[in-house]
């Protein structure tokens, strides 16, 4: 892609956004919570969340890998990979330009104080006291959770998962050779709740290990101490080991509560488990490939570190570093704005587009959406037998869930994921990631607003 097309796709991007915030072109609802959500915000401020980064142009899986897929100029707001849109926070920039001033890239070796860093962060916010004797760094929580599966579940053995869960498990369950063992959850109202019976009944002499996401990807459930303590029960009773992914643990909307796995007052509980976390959600760094995991059970640990390659980077742990140190002001501002943004999605669906339904989250910057009345709308069901016909034999069926990806990209120009890749549960629904600018958010909810009524 070009220079000048990332920069027309800039302007087109912030003019678009204008036009979204004054000219109300879907009704009422979604403007007046926006003003107001922007009204709560105002004079309280200090770094700048609202004006539309451009990301194209930068090989952005999120914005530039969905135009390869979906064809030039297809693709004006990315609302699919999990990835924020907004500019770093300034510690980052600031510590990552100081280090570069140093020209030589030579080996790294970890200061001591990015450990205490980690320690400190998760102290005061949290409340988890983590022994830096079982903290563990590594190159991602996608490599950490493989190090355990390959630890603790052979080959064939089987992976409890509750679902619909994030879509990654399944790679990570593909990359070591396990299977899924699919607990769905229980949907009432559009709230997910744990079914405890199922989970325990699908426990078997193969069942070596489970991961927990908490908070869940893509439900948004922030589990509460009893649900997290009857899991914990269930599997410490049948050997179980929990690998508890927390990596959204900094998102969480008003009224809600992140509870640490590794806080249950249990401890027979906690010591059968692992927790796996890094500062990439809470402050943008995915590229930066820098993660840690730890637990109370040293033989555990011991275990996984033999098991463990961290290919870190000295930018990965800088970016890191100065995130738990000088970054904690812009993530509580981020949080917030997050959080009206949720609160700005939820008036503006309910207002402006009938065919899709939705809760808000209790945590996340994901909005898990029904879509059920698009897919009927669309007649989903034939329109995926219908392309799948045209593949090559040897590839996936395409699913209804990705007929209304392609719906929305052609007819809106929003790249949404498809719920059925996050395994048992995600029929009928699209995830939406909002972490973006009001404006884009406005630009995006436009778009789908608009196409819906014609389609």
């Amino acid at each position: 892609m070009s220079h000048n097309e990332g920069l027309n796709r800039r302007a087109f991007l912030r003019n678009a956004g204008m036009t979204a915030l004054v000219g109300a072109t879907v009704g009422t609802g979604g403007s007046v919570a926006a003003a107001a959500a922007r009204v709560a915000l105002a004079g309280t401020s200090k770094f700048d969340f609202d004006t539309p980064y451009n990301r194209f142009g930068t090989d952005s899986v999120k914005y530039d890998q969905q135009i390869r897929v979906f064809g030039k100029d297809s693709v004006q707001v990315g609302m699919g990979i999990a990835d924020m849109d907004f500019r770093c926070a300034p510690a980052i920039t600031r510590a990552l330009t100081e280090r570069l001033q140093h020209e030589n890239w030579g080996y790294l070796d970890m200061p001591k104080s990015f450990g205490d860093g980690i320690i400190s962060w998760n102290k005061k916010r949290y409340g988890i006291d983590v022994n830096p004797e079982m903290l563990v760094i590594t190159t991602g929580v996608h490599p950490g959770i493989i190090a355990a599966l390959r630890t603790f579940s052979p080959p064939g053995s089987k992976v409890l998962l509750n679902t619909p869960t994030y879509n990654g498990f399944y790679g990570d369950l593909t990359y070591t050779g396990t299977l899924a063992e699919e607990n769905p959850l229980k949907l009432v109202n559009g709230r997910y709740s744990l079914d405890f019976d199922d989970f325990e009944r699908r426990i078997s002499s193969e069942t070596k290990t489970f991961i927990l996401c908490n908070p869940q990807n893509p439900t948004g459930n922030c589990w509460s101490a009893e649900d997290l303590t009857r899991l914990g029960e269930i599997c410490l009773k049948h050997k179980v080991i929990v690998l508890a992914d927390e990596i959204h643990c900094d998102f969480v909307t008003k009224g809600n509560k992140y509870t640490p796995f590794a806080t249950l007052p249990n401890k027979a509980i906690v010591n059968n488990s692992i927790t796996f976390k890094a500062a990439s959600k809470s402050f943008g760094l995915a590229a930066m490939k820098c993660a840690w995991f730890f637990s109370d059970n040293a033989d555990y640990i011991a275990k996984v570190k033999a098991n463990n390659k961290a290919d870190l980077t000295t930018l990965g742990m800088i970016a890191s570093k100065a995130a738990y140190s000088g970054g904690e002001e812009w993530l509580n501002e981020c949080v917030s704005y997050i959080d009206a943004n949720h609160d700005y999605v939820e008036s503006y669906i309910k207002a402006n587009i009938p065919m899709i339904k939705m809760v808000k989250p209790q945590g996340t910057y994901l909005t898990w959406l029904d879509v059920s009345a698009v897919a009927n709308k669309i007649n989903a069901k034939q329109l995926a037998a219908e392309a799948s016909k045209a593949q090559a034999a040897s590839m996936k069926p395409l699913t209804p869930e990705q007929m209304v990806e392609r719906h929305f990209v052609k007819a809106a120009k929003v790249h949404m994921n498809a719920g059925s890749s996050y395994g048992y549960g995600g029929a009928n629904h699209m995830r939406m990631n909002i972490a973006t600018s009001r404006k884009t958010l406005e630009l995006a909810l436009n778009n789908l607003a608009t196409a819906l009524r014609t389609t």
